[in-house]
Parts: C-alpha cells; structure tokens; sequence
C-alpha cells in the first residue's frame, strides 16, 4: 500500500489531556499525524483529522519534523509555572510506525526528554520498533516514571490479519515486551480492543508484562461505541462468525478470565476507573 508522506511544521507538540486521557496524563504527544497501520477498528478513522482528508487513513503521514524543538520549549514554559508534565505518547497515532525508522522524530523526542524529563511518560505502541530506542527508555527512567504500554489485542495471529493487517505480528510484540520488561522498563499489554484469543493468552503473556489494560469496541472508541459501529465493526464480527466477542460485557468476561492467572492489582479495565498511578 502506498502511503503518503509529508514533512510539516507544527505549532505545538503537547496538547491538553482530554477524555479518557484526563485520568492521570496532562498531556498528549503525536509525532505524527496519521498511521500506517491503518486498523480497521481504529477510532481515528471517525475523528476530525481524518474526516477533514481526502486521502483514506491508513495511507497518509505527516512528519512533524520540529517535535523535539517544540517538546524542549514546551516543557520549559511548563516547568516555569511549576507544572506537572503526564504524557501519553501517542492518543492518535502509533509513534513507532514504519516511517520512524528513517525520520526518528520519537527517538529526537526521547532524547528531549533525557534533557527535560516529563513527570511520567507513556508510551503506547503496537511496533516492535520501539526496542531501538531501549537505550534511551534505560536512561530516561532514572528520572521519570517510564510504561511501555504494548497493544496485543490478542494471541491468534488470524485475528490480527483480520482486523490488523498491516500491524506487526503478534509473536514480534511479545519479544518486544519481553526484551522491553527484561531491562527493566515497566511494560504494560494493552488487550484494546479485545478481540478473540485462545485460551493459553494469559499465559503468553505470564513473566513479561507489569500490567494488562483491557478496552472494547465499545468502551475505548470514546463514544460508547458509536465510532465502532460507524466503523462497520459489528458486522465484520458477524460475517466471521465471531458474535459473541461484540457483547457489551465483554470486557468483564474477559478480566474474569485474567484474574486466574494474575492478580487483580494488575489488571486495568477502562470503563470504570481513573488511570492509577503505575508504581511499582
């Protein structure tokens, strides 16, 4: 698929924590606009940044080639009113899609982090590509609470052909978390959305994670499920004959089944709490 790309310049790089991000994150971080990922259930594809395009998600990119010098000047300001810095990188994009291989612009901005830490940074991905920059993760960790959050919707690699094509595998995440939680950065599975897995997946991910975040369809597209349907989701369920993982109570069969593998301080499910504070 052919993706368009396009270096801007952008006007700011951190933006108010809104939504489900305000529980916790005073900030959102997006080194870039769009994603080449391109999952079909991806909220962002009913969101105004795309409504507004005539190009199709999935097959665009915008580079912001001035985030790191945004983030330095940024921060600065923050830290002169004596405020809090919480980030969550990244709320509409994956900060480790394919292009950050020759643009770096999150490794840029990790390396701006180094020099001016935030409070807590997390990092959400689904690309095994972060692991290069895990010299950086050690670093910066001295000074700043530092999660890794990696999306594992599920274990069935079938599954994720189906709704994720052009993501990276399943088996390549998991080493990512693994080498990620053996350096001892604090690693998080992000089962978001919950798609069907096989009934080893606690056990996949046993030893490597610090925490599971469990989302929906229907919970985590921040409108109740509205975007999903839109989106066409539950007839791709249906088509596939997978009905019965689009029920709305989903989310707590699914923590039902987790707690008989981990303890319940480690598992998260985001339709009733705020983010708790990530500690160890």
């Amino acid at each position: 698929m052919a993706i368009e790309i396009r270096d801007i310049v952008s006007k700011n790089i951190l933006s108010e924590a809104k939504g489900y991000l305000d529980m916790g994150f005073t900030h959102s971080l997006n080194p870039y606009s769009g994603c080449a990922f391109s999952c079909r259930y991806c909220y962002v594809r009913e969101m105004p940044i795309q409504k507004f395009k005539d190009t199709p998600w999935g097959e665009w990119v915008d580079i912001k080639t001035n985030a790191a010098e945004n983030y330095r000047t940024e921060v600065i300001k923050l830290r002169r009113k004596n405020k809090p810095v919480n980030i969550f990188m990244s709320s509409a994009t994956d900060p480790y899609q394919p292009i950050e291989r020759k643009a770096e612009i999150t490794r840029q901005i990790l390396e701006a982090m180094i020099e001016w830490p935030p409070d807590l940074l997390q990092i959400q991905t689904r690309s095994p590509l972060i692991t290069r920059d895990l010299d950086l993760l050690v670093r910066l960790k001295t000074n700043c609470e530092v999660l890794v959050s990696m999306t594992i919707e599920t274990d069935r690699e079938d599954m994720k052909q189906l709704f994720a094509p052009y993501a990276p595998g399943i088996q390549l995440r998991i080493k990512a978390l693994r080498e990620l939680h053996e350096a001892g950065i604090t690693t998080q599975a992000s089962i978001s959305p919950v798609l069907p897995f096989t009934r080893d997946f606690p056990n996949v991910l046993k030893g490597i994670v610090d925490r599971i975040w469990i989302d929906t369809l229907n919970i985590g597209d921040g409108s109740m499920g509205k975007r999903s349907e839109r989106l066409g989701m539950p007839q791709v369920f249906e088509t596939n004959g997978l009905s019965e993982w689009y029920s709305r109570d989903i989310h707590a069969r699914v923590e039902k089944y987790f707690k008989a593998q981990f303890s319940q301080e480690m598992i998260h499910v985001s339709k009733s709490e705020a983010f708790p504070n990530f500690k160890k």
